[in-house]
């Protein structure tokens, strides 16, 4: 979701996101999200096809200091751990 905040609202370039498992092996995150959950409907099927495995590391290439006040907040809105910049 902070993604597509990023994206829509404030314009940056998705080429200026990277986003990257936090450790050597590939990673689906911590905890469903998503078309994973039972948010929509009709209600899909839970989903087994990929281990919850680990957390992922996002980070925004900026240079702007306002703008970089905004990633913050939108990494916040949406829970994320350890924002750092």
């Amino acid at each position: 979701m902070t993604v597509e905040r990023l994206v829509q609202e404030y314009k940056i370039e998705r080429t200026d996101i990277f986003i990257a498992a936090e450790g050597d092996d590939n990673s689906a995150g911590e905890e469903r999200a998503g078309s994973d959950t039972e948010a929509g409907a009709p209600t899909p099927p839970d989903r087994d096809d990929a281990a919850l495995n680990g957390g992922i590391i996002v980070s925004v290439d900026i240079e702007d200091e306002a703008m970089a006040n905004n990633v913050r907040a939108s990494f916040d809105e949406f829970g994320a751990q350890d924002i750092a910049g």
